[in-house]
């Protein structure tokens, strides 16, 4: 059996629904042979990382910037999952650690604007060398049916692309 981690920070009514929707969707019935693992972003351990063979991604966007909960989840693991750091202490763009190439998916919501929450996400990732397997879920302002969809489909996709029977 394959290990999905879910890491979110769903303080709002509209991050607790697109965190639901995902999970919906990762715990598909036509997607066998995966245990989905929620925790919180800042309950959630580097055991838990190296114990997944999935990540999905879960934040606010705030002031321009992912959660400070994500950042905590990502400062307490990062060099313990396998992040690279190049010379001057940088992110690596050359990570070879004990998660690179495992398969992860995320999903933001912001207000006015989810820029700098997305890219702060993806440029952290980047240097764990996790392997994007959808776009993504952006959400900006009310989330609508649509945006529900398409969170359920970002958790069906990284659930299937790591079950076993599915491969």
């Amino acid at each position: 059996m394959s290990r999905l981690l879910v890491v979110h920070h769903s303080p709002t009514r509209s991050l607790r629904e697109l965190r639901d929707a995902v999970l919906e969707g990762a715990g598909h019935e036509d997607i066998p042979d995966v245990e989905v693992v929620v925790r919180p972003a800042l309950e959630a351990t580097a055991d838990d990382v190296l114990a997944a063979d999935g990540y999905l991604l879960g934040t606010s966007a705030n002031f321009g910037y992912m959660s400070g909960a994500l950042k905590h989840f990502f400062d307490s693991t990062f060099l313990a999952v396998g992040g690279a750091l190049d010379d001057s202490g940088g992110a690596s763009d050359q990570p070879e650690g004990a998660t690179a190439k495992r398969p992860w998916g995320w999903w933001v919501h912001g207000r006015y604007d989810t820029t700098g929450a997305v890219r702060s996400v993806q440029s952290i990732v980047g240097a764990l060398g996790w392997r994007q397997v959808h776009a993504g879920v952006d959400v900006l302002g009310e989330v609508t049916p649509a945006h529900l969809d398409a969170a359920r489909d970002l958790g069906a996709t990284v659930a299937a692309t790591i079950s076993p029977s599915l491969r």
